[in-house]
């Protein structure tokens, strides 16, 4: 879910979702050079913003858990994507039409 506070569970950082896609939408030569567990094409991937850092990543759905102590991210694009962190999670509360 779009917001949700994860936790990588092969490589232990934490982020927040901001965007997902429904199944692998890189490239071929990414998925060979940098997924290298060779996680589904055709399960969803996960855009993810890394709490510490200034990057994001690119996950597959089976290494990504829910945070179970979800607190905010660190991360300096966080507002870009969302209005505000309520209740363990990230919101989006503008209208965006």
């Amino acid at each position: 879910m779009i917001g949700q506070i994860v936790r990588h569970t092969k490589l232990g950082y934490r982020g927040v979702i901001y965007d997902i896609d429904g199944t692998f939408n890189l490239s071929d030569k990414w998925y060979e050079e940098v997924a290298k567990s060779r996680p589904p094409k055709d399960k969803p991937w996960y855009r993810v913003l890394v709490h510490g850092e200034e990057h994001e990543t690119y996950v597959a759905e089976r290494h990504l858990e829910p945070e179970p102590d979800a607190q905010p991210v660190d991360h300096p694009q966080a507002l870009e994507y969302f209005d505000a962190f309520k209740s363990g999670h990230y919101v989006v509360e503008r209208n965006l039409n």
